[in-house]
């Protein structure tokens, strides 16, 4: 295993068993020359609940226009047929203060909240998956860089020894001609 990490070893800086677990992941991938990127998103989408799905569901229509609209209406439409009710046959099944519909609306606040709660909670969750992926992707680019600049450095220094000896080639060559040129 030592000598199998050894390049990824040098360009973090620190043993591999001294490395977290994201980090020991990028280094194996480094030194297999494997894919790291995948879609997080199909991952938790193939593990999502019932329950979580409709969760889901809730809070996207919960924060809609369609649900504030679709509300308001209902809204206007009890409070106009308690008052139509009220003002033209004296009796109305929730009377002014609208008592029932404050019911309504407080148990449909006590459900929504949890549903909502449960939905931005398995968002945060896909956040901080993401976040982490990210940071694995970000790594392994990193230190692939950096092998890079050191697979262009070693080629820059031997091709400078290339022409180094070119060059003294050259000059002994230069030198044997203007021995023989009196």
């Amino acid at each position: 295993m030592q000598k199998k990490h050894s390049i990824t070893e040098k360009l973090i800086g620190s043993p591999y068993e001294s490395m977290d677990a994201r980090t020991q992941k990028v280094a194996r991938h480094i030194t297999e020359r494997k894919f790291i990127s995948r879609n997080t998103a199909k991952e938790l989408d193939d593990t999502i609940t019932v329950g979580q799905r409709a969760a889901d569901a809730v809070a996207n229509f919960g924060g809609s226009w369609t649900f504030i609209l679709l509300f308001a209406i209902v809204l206007i439409f009890w409070v106009v047929l308690n008052s139509y009710i009220l003002v033209n046959y004296n009796k109305a099944f929730d009377p002014y203060p609208y008592i029932l519909l404050n019911l309504f609306l407080s148990m449909l606040a006590s459900i929504q909240a949890p549903i909502i709660l449960m939905s931005q909670n398995r968002q945060a969750e896909k956040d901080r998956l993401n976040i982490e992926h990210d940071y694995e992707v970000n790594l392994k680019a990193e230190l692939e860089i950096m092998l890079l600049h050191e697979k262009i450095d070693q080629l820059r220094d031997s091709q400078w020894n290339a022409l180094i000896a070119i060059q003294k080639e050259q000059l002994a060559l230069l030198g044997n001609l203007m021995e023989k040129t009196p």
